[in-house]
């Protein structure tokens, strides 16, 4: 599949495909005329390595999840990152949530203005 295929079916840019080829995340044979080739399965693997960012992981660490995506062999010491890098997406869950409510207070407040409240006029 052409670099521009994957890209299309994947939702991303050429530019971000690149970026995960010179990142060492999304490999690509080269045809005779040095065009990207990938295989069917690099849309799926795009999605899984643009959920990975999403949820704040750095490129060093996507780099090392792949490989256990597709063996399923864990190497040591990953676990434990996992499980730390878990705990950051769980705090930024928590800290989302409150500036959700704090939002909430405030449409709220706009919505509804206290009559003797000055802001609302």
């Amino acid at each position: 599949m052409r670099i521009g295929e994957v890209a299309e079916r994947a939702g991303v840019s050429v530019r971000a495909l690149r970026y995960y080829e010179e990142q060492r995340l999304l490999p690509a044979d080269r045809s005779a005329g040095g065009q990207r080739r990938y295989p069917d399965s690099a849309v799926e693997r795009v999605r899984l390595i643009q959920q990975l960012y999403a949820a704040g992981l750095a490129s060093a660490v996507v780099r090392e999840v792949l490989p256990c995506v597709d063996s399923g062999e864990v190497p040591p010491g990953l676990l434990d990152r996992l499980v730390d890098e878990r705990a950051l997406i769980e705090q930024r869950i928590t800290d989302l949530l409150a500036v959700r409510d704090r939002l909430d207070d405030v449409i709220g407040v706009v919505r509804n203005p206290d009559p003797g409240c000055a802001h609302g006029r």
